[in-house]
């Protein structure tokens, strides 16, 4: 048995604008907004993104981002500008000015690119192609086995997994990790729900492949683990 990865969580100021704001840039639909969050889907993506509410701002950079994909030159410019008109804005990273991708910041911060239609490598992933994150290759072998993933990168430090179905790349760069927010907890998250175990069953097997038991959420249910990166993931409850 296996995980299934459900949603991508972001912490958010205000999920509804967050939610409205990726909808526009991906294409997606917002699925639903209420006092808990917001969702963002599309049917084919295999995956939502889920804005929950947070009274704390942004600090320091994340260590995930989105890599969006592009058809072509003019459909790289038309994303950049949904995604400033929406009220994202240019992020620096360090960049030269001569790359082929275009390093986006969301309106509360969070860092994503848009990427160069020439990219062979995450050609046919769809319009989020990768779940760019840093990390160490131990974390690339644990999510594999964690989601039933195959490797389908694993050189140089740098690994990658992909669905046997498809779609999204999830992506680690290497080290060093870019230290968490002072709240010790992570902006972004996966969410996942367990595909043929219960939550306390598939926390165990988890556990068991390298993730390490933080809490669990009395209120929802939902069980907190980490990666061997520290980084959270949450199992929800059937």
């Amino acid at each position: 048995m296996a995980a299934r990865l459900v949603a991508v969580r972001y912490d958010a100021v205000d999920p509804a604008a967050l939610a409205r704001f990726w909808a526009a840039v991906l294409g997606w639909e917002v699925e639903t907004v209420s006092d808990d969050g917001a969702r963002v889907r599309d049917a084919d993506a295999g995956f939502g993104l889920h804005f929950v509410p947070t009274a704390e701002p942004k600090s320091g950079r994340n260590r995930m981002h989105f890599d969006v994909t592009s058809t072509s030159l003019e459909d790289q410019e038309r994303t950049v500008s949904r995604a400033l008109e929406h009220g994202g804005a240019p992020y620096d990273v360090g960049q030269r000015g001569d790359e082929g991708h275009v390093v986006l910041a969301d309106p509360e911060g969070n860092e994503f690119c848009v990427i160069e239609p020439e990219n062979q490598f995450l050609a046919g992933c769809g319009k989020i192609g990768a779940l760019n994150c840093e990390g160490f290759p131990v974390t690339g072998y644990f999510w594999s086995r964690a989601l039933d993933w195959r490797l389908v990168w694993d050189q140089d430090e740098e690994t990658a997994i992909q669905s046997p179905r498809g779609g999204v790349k999830i992506t680690w760069s290497g080290g060093p990790l870019y230290p968490k927010p002072s709240t010790g907890v992570n902006r972004l998250s996966l969410e996942l729900a367990p595909d043929g175990n219960d939550p306390r069953t598939e926390a165990d097997r988890l556990v068991s492949l390298g993730a390490t038991r933080a809490t669990e959420r009395e209120r929802s249910g939902e069980i907190l683990l980490t990666d061997p990166d520290g980084n959270e993931l949450l199992l929800l409850s059937p």
